[in-house]
């Protein structure tokens, strides 16, 4: 089971990232805060000392066209904030 799906890299995550060490992702559905833990500590090699999990729901949204209304639902997903430990980093963008 891929646990992790992709890092959040956003102006919020860079923030929170520069002020507490930590480092947000999208993860699995049914993946626990365990797993999570383990899962980063392997991909990144690094010490993760806090995780927490919150899932969001999925949304309704609807946008006017040419044709009428068009409603659909956006899909619901699992994010990650990982709290690192003193010392270590995850740098995103060092392959770009």
């Amino acid at each position: 089971m891929n646990i992790i799906i992709k890092p959040i890299i956003t102006e919020k995550m860079t923030k929170l990232g520069e002020k507490f060490n930590s480092v947000g992702f999208i993860v699995d559905k049914k993946a626990n805060k365990i797993q999570i833990k383990k899962a980063v500590e392997d991909l990144y090699n690094v010490k993760v000392e806090e995780v927490n999990s919150m899932v969001y729901p999925g949304k309704s949204k609807s946008r006017s066209t040419k044709k009428g209304l068009i409603n659909g639902r956006t899909s619901m997903f699992k994010k990650a904030v990982v709290k690192l430990a003193e010392g270590e980093k995850i740098d995103f963008y060092s392959n770009i």
